[in-house]
């Protein structure tokens, strides 16, 4: 993979999010949520795009769905306590389509024709540490966009489809993953997935001994990447390490969250 500049602007994907879900709308027409990046709901061509990637996908009737539109300031509500980062209004593009009604797992697809950093395995990832496994989730944007933000929309999705908030700690905490992951991606020549299943496995580790302390996930962190023949600083080592000890921070809350929402789509 070509390594990213530190320099490149990322022109930022959030998310564009298409909820479906008859069970919880009680009737063969099931509840849909469309929430649009302003910048590509400004432009009917990029709303066009869109659409025209779901319905590929089979879903050809999105004329019914109840429409949110995601702000930069929303955007940056997350990205400036985790990266430090700024969005403007011109910046806000990627859409996704989260299904409730198939499948008992979580199954993310990304266009990856269109996002160029973040990988369905980091979404997936990042889902199932805020208790989220279930439903069927596609990721796209009508432009190159790298994905970074795109966890917001998904998210806000689950949340209008099902009338169950998340906890902001949650929220936070995932998204930390996905930004830390894209960053370190960012400072190296690894491949996305590969970064992505570091974290994985140090999750994996992580829970397995009951860690709970930053410095042995640091350690199991340097361990991981090495088994992996991945170079990565000492700098992004700790960076990973924080933002799996916040995840393990939010997990109570977070299986809280898992169980209403089980509730609610059994």
């Amino acid at each position: 993979m070509r390594k990213l500049t530190i320099g490149l602007i990322f022109t930022i994907c959030i998310i564009t999010a298409v909820c479906a879900s008859s069970a919880i709308a009680g009737n063969s027409n099931p509840d849909l949520v469309v929430t649009y990046g302003e910048t590509t709901y400004a432009n009917q061509q990029y709303v066009n795009s869109v659409n025209n990637y779901f319905a590929s996908k089979g879903y050809t009737n999105l004329g019914n769905a109840n429409t949110e539109v995601i702000s930069a300031s929303q955007v940056n509500a997350i990205s400036q306590g985790i990266s430090g980062k700024t969005y403007n209004s011109n910046q806000i593009f990627s859409s996704a389509l989260v299904d409730l009604n198939q499948g008992d797992n979580l199954k993310v697809t990304v266009d990856s024709s269109k996002i160029t950093l973040v990988t369905a395995k980091m979404y997936a990832s990042a889902l199932e540490s805020a208790g989220i496994q279930k439903g069927i989730v596609y990721v796209t944007s009508p432009i190159s966009a790298t994905g970074e933000s795109a966890l917001a929309g998904v998210m806000s999705c689950y949340e209008k489809a099902t009338n169950v908030e998340i906890p902001q700690e949650v929220k936070q905490a995932a998204n930390e993953e996905i930004y830390v992951q894209a960053e370190v991606v960012n400072n190296t020549n690894a491949n996305p997935d590969q970064i992505s299943q570091i974290v994985d496995d140090v999750k994996g580790e992580v829970e397995k001994q009951n860690i709970t302390d930053m410095q042995s996930i640091v350690d199991v962190v340097n361990e991981t990447a090495q088994k992996y023949n991945i170079q990565i600083s000492n700098a992004d080592i700790e960076k990973i390490a924080e933002a799996i000890y916040n995840t393990f921070n939010v997990q109570d809350q977070a299986n809280a969250y898992k169980d209403k929402l089980e509730a609610v789509l059994s």
